[in-house]
C-alpha cells in the first residue's frame, strides 16, 4: 500500500493507491511530500520510486533486504536510516518489533514500512492540524516529529513491560512460579534487545547532526532535537537499562527458586531411600538360602520382623521430621 501525503500551504492532501506509477504521477516537486510504503515488497516498484527521487540505485537492495540498523553515511544522496522499533504488542511472550527504513531528501520523506508502524499512522492523521509547521520549518520537521513519537512510543512500551514484570515478580517472590515463569522472563528479555540497537541508532543520528556538513536537517530542527529529544533519549536509555537489570534479577531469583525446588525433591528421595535401606538389608538377609536359620522355625519370627520393619520406618520418618528434613 502506498500512501502519499502532500503538504500544501493551507491543507494536507492524502492519496492512497497500490499502483506505483499512479502515485508518482501525483508528486509535484514544488511541494513537500511524505510517501509511506506500507507492506510494499515489490522490488521493481521500489526501484521506480528510488529512480524517481534521484537516489542511488544501491538503495533498492538496502530497502528490500533491510540493511543493518542505523544511519548510512557511505552514500550522500539522502539521509537513510534503518530502524527496528520495539512495540507493546506481545506474541508468544515476545515483544513485536517493527522494521523499515526512513529516507529524507531535500523536499521529501519516504518511509518503507515492512510492518506498519502504527505511530506513523497516528502521526499522519494528526498532521492535518499542523501542516503550517511543516511549511515553516521544512520537511525535516516531520522527521523530528517521527522520532519524537518513536520515543513517546518507548514510554508506553516501558510502562507495559513494567506492569508485566510486576506480575512476574509476584510469582517469583512468592515462589509460586515454575520453569515456565523463568522462560517467560528470559524470552521477554531476549525480545527487548532491539530496543538497545534502536537507542544506539538514535544516539548516532544526534551525534551526526552536530557535523556542520550534515545537510539534511536544518538548524531550527537540529535545535529542536538538542533541546527536546537529547534528554528524552538519555532518560529512556537509563530506564531501558533498569528494566533489563530488573529482568536479569528476576531470572536469577527464579533460577534459585527452581534449584531450591529441585534440591527439595532430591532431598526427599534421599530420605525415602535412607528409610527403606535397613528394610532392604533385612529382606536381603532373610532371603538367603541357608539351611540352619533358627528364626525360620520360630512362629513369632515373621510378625516380629514385620513389626521391626514398621518400627524402623516410623522411627526414621519421625526423626526426619524432627530434623526438618521433611
Amino acid at each position: 500500500m502506498l500512501i502519499l501525503l502532500t503538504f500544501y500551504p493551507d491543507n494536507l492532501e492524502i492519496f492512497t493507491s497500490r499502483d506505483v506509477d499512479t502515485v508518482l504521477e501525483r508528486i509535484d516537486g514544488s511541494h513537500k511530500i511524505w510517501l509511506r510504503c506500507v507492506h510494499f515488497r515489490d522490488r521493481t516498484g521500489i526501484a521506480r520510486i528510488i529512480k524517481h527521487f534521484g537516489l542511488n540505485p544501491s538503495r533498492v537492495n538496502m530497502i528490500f533486504n533491510h540493511s543493518p540498523l542505523g544511519i548510512d553515511e557511505d552514500v550522500g544522496d539522502c539521509l537513510f536510516d534503518s530502524y527496528e522499533i520495539l512495540t507493546s504488542q506481545i506474541k508468544n511472550n515476545e515483544f513485536e518489533v517493527v522494521r523499515g527504513n526512513i529516507v529524507v531528501g531535500n523536499n521529501f520523506i519516504i518511509t518503507f514500512e515492512i510492518t506498519e508502524l502504527k505511530i506513523l499512522s497516528i502521526l499522519a492523521n494528526n498532521l492535518q492540524k499542523r501542516t503550517l509547521d511543516i511549511q515553516k520549518l521544512g520537511i525535516d520537521y516531520l522527521f523530528y516529529l517521527i522520532f519524537k513519537d518513536i520515543l513517546n512510543n518507548y514510554e508506553t512500551v516501558f510502562t507495559y513491560i513494567s506492569r508485566k514484570l510486576d506480575d512476574l515478580e509476584d510469582e517469583v517472590l512468592e515462589n509460586s512460579g515454575d520453569e515456565s515463569t523463568y522462560q517467560k522472563i528470559a524470552t521477554m528479555r531476549q525480545s527487548t534487545r532491539s530496543g538497545r540497537r534502536n537507542f544506539q541508532s538514535i544516539k548516532l543520528l544526534m551525534a551526526i547532526m552536530d557535523n556542520e556538513d550534515f545537510q539534511w536537517i536544518g538548524q531550527p530542527v537540529k535545535e529542536l532535537f538538542n533541546q527536546e529529544l537529547v534528554h528524552h533519549v538519555d532518560k529512556l536509555w537509563q530506564e531501558y537499562q533498569a528494566i533489563r537489570a530488573w529482568m536479569s534479577e528476576l531470572m536469577e531469583i527464579q533460577r534459585d527458586n527452581i534449584a531450591s525446588k529441585t534440591g527439595e525433591r532430591i532431598n526427599r528421595l534421599t530420605i525415602l531411600s535412607t528409610i527403606f535401606l535397613p528394610i532392604t538389608f533385612m529382606s536381603g538377609f532373610y532371603g538367603m538360602n541357608f539351611k540352619y536359620m533358627p528364626e525360620l522355625e520360630q512362629p513369632w519370627a515373621y510378625p516380629m520382623v514385620i513389626c521391626m520393619m514398621g518400627f524402623i520406618v516410623i522411627g526414621s520418618i519421625f526423626y526426619a521430621k524432627k530434623q526438618r528434613w521433611l
